[in-house]
């Protein structure tokens, strides 16, 4: 039933449509001459959705029927989300400036995206589930493959759709069993019939659909299209790839294993386990290798989910609580990651990607090498920066769930990702200067940079706010 009251539950996605389709228009009519005022207009649109917030989470949890969620886990995941989705649109057009005017499209496909995005972590059914994946997942296709001209943007794009297209008839074929065996698209429904038991046929569509959201996340062994996507697109919109969906996708993920799958908690237990393992291992050792930083960012952010998901391994508020928090804190470290890696430029302001073009920096752009360096430092989980306390949320969840050794592999996977950041911080103090980059970088990119550094140095003053929002967010899940 559509009511009033449910549609102030989706008023942050009512602003992102009204806002993206008025600035669809103004981008046709205006040219590439208008991105300047669209990208600014898309800014503020997301920074309107985000006041919403309050007005979606006052409502009540359920709207539509149960379709859609309004609660507190709802509102953590979308603050995120659109705080991500602004700074990729923020960061974007000194790099596209670069071979032309910058294209006033770019921020439009981003907000259509936060929409599907904000369905995804308000999924109260599977129907609302795959409708706002997919919403996403098509912006996404076009970004990835935004900058036509060149090579590797179109083959990113187009591994990405084949790809994606796959991992979306797996999670429909999951769906479709779980249905099948469940009578239920419903959340509540689906954990009913779960309840009294788990059938072959239930516990098939469970394993489908994790599948199926393993790929969104990227998480090994669904990880194949990551590092050839981030080195392939267009260094701002791997930007938005590496935060904002990331935090969706999780965000969906655990709502569909404590809400829908609570009940078969020690059959998606061991599922989530051995993914967050492998992708720990394995992001850490392929990382080692790579001499392309986006590339090097990829397998990162794989190793990062495999922590993220140590938290979701616990099943608990506590263990969810410490997820949230963890990627809070991991879109942090990552725009500002990638606020740097936009500055990393030749004297023609031509995107340079090699580590061994970092080698002097700290000579040549103190202040970029020091940036850089923290969230480095923060990634590998080196007290007292933030990222140490991400990591630990999860541990200590984790230990108190009784995976200690869960914990402990964790723990020592951490030694080996720390070698790849700890290589980068070497080479930029300690190799030989190389090529030298831009004397300066943009006006926005260093803003952006430098709040992310403050808030990883100083985070631990934030933390009663982010521990009791991330407490509340976990406990509308239980």
């Amino acid at each position: 039933m559509v009511d009033s009251a449910s549609l102030l539950a989706v008023l942050p996605e009512l602003i992102l449509t009204a806002g993206g389709l008025v600035l669809m228009l103004v981008a046709a009519f205006g040219g590439d001459g208008s991105a300047r005022v669209v990208n600014w207009l898309s800014v503020i649109t997301l920074a309107i959705a985000g006041l919403a917030l309050s007005c979606s989470l006052a409502h009540g949890p359920d709207a539509f029927d149960g379709l859609y969620r309004a609660d507190a886990f709802s509102v953590f995941a979308k603050a995120l989300i659109y705080g991500a989705a602004a700074a990729a649109i923020l960061l974007a057009p000194r790099f596209f400036s670069v071979d032309g005017a910058p294209r006033p499209e770019y921020p439009v496909l981003i907000l259509f995206a936060a929409i599907g995005m904000g369905m995804m972590v308000s999924a109260g059914d599977m129907l609302t589930l795959y409708v706002g994946l997919e919403m996403n997942s098509l912006a996404s296709y076009v970004l990835a493959s935004f900058m036509r001209q060149d090579e590797r943007s179109s083959e990113a794009g187009l591994k990405y759709f084949v790809l994606g297209s796959l991992a979306s008839g797996i999670l429909l074929y999951g769906i479709s069993l779980l249905y099948g065996f469940t009578g239920s698209t419903g959340f509540d429904g689906i954990a009913v019939a779960l309840g009294d038991g788990v059938s072959k046929g239930e516990l098939f569509g469970l394993v489908f659909v994790l599948a199926g959201l393993a790929f969104k996340i990227s998480a090994v062994p669904f990880h194949m299209w990551t590092p050839d996507v981030y080195e392939g697109a267009p260094t701002p919109v791997t930007t938005f790839f590496a935060s904002a969906p990331k935090v969706a996708a999780m965000g969906l993920t655990v709502r569909v294993a404590i809400e829908a799958l609570g009940p078969a908690g020690l059959d998606w237990q061991q599922i989530v386990i051995f993914v967050a393992l492998a992708s720990i291992l394995f992001g850490a050792v392929a990382a080692i290798g790579q001499t392309n930083i986006k590339r090097l960012m990829a397998y990162s952010s794989i190793n990062n989910v495999g922590f993220a998901l140590i938290g979701l391994a616990a099943g608990t508020p506590a263990g969810v609580a410490g997820t949230m928090s963890y990627m809070a804190i991991y879109v942090l470290m990552t725009i500002g990651a990638f606020a740097c890696i936009l500055q990393m430029r030749d004297a023609d302001g031509k995107p340079i990607e090699t580590i061994t073009s970092l080698a002097g920096l700290s000579q040549s752009r103190k202040g970029l090498a020091a940036a850089l360096a923290i969230f480095m430092f923060s990634m590998a989980g080196i007290p007292p920066l933030f990222g140490f306390w991400a990591k630990f949320l999860v541990f200590d969840a984790a230990v108190a769930a009784g995976l200690t050794a869960l914990a402990a592999f964790g723990i020592a996977a951490s030694v080996i990702g720390a070698f790849y950041y700890l290589k980068i911080i070497k080479t930029m103090y300690f190799d030989e200067p190389t090529v030298a980059y831009e004397a300066k970088g943009g006006p926005v990119e260093n803003i952006v940079l430098t709040a992310c550094a403050v808030v990883i140095v100083l985070g631990y003053l934030l933390n009663p706010v982010l521990d009791q929002a991330s407490a509340a967010a976990a406990a509308s899940l239980f």
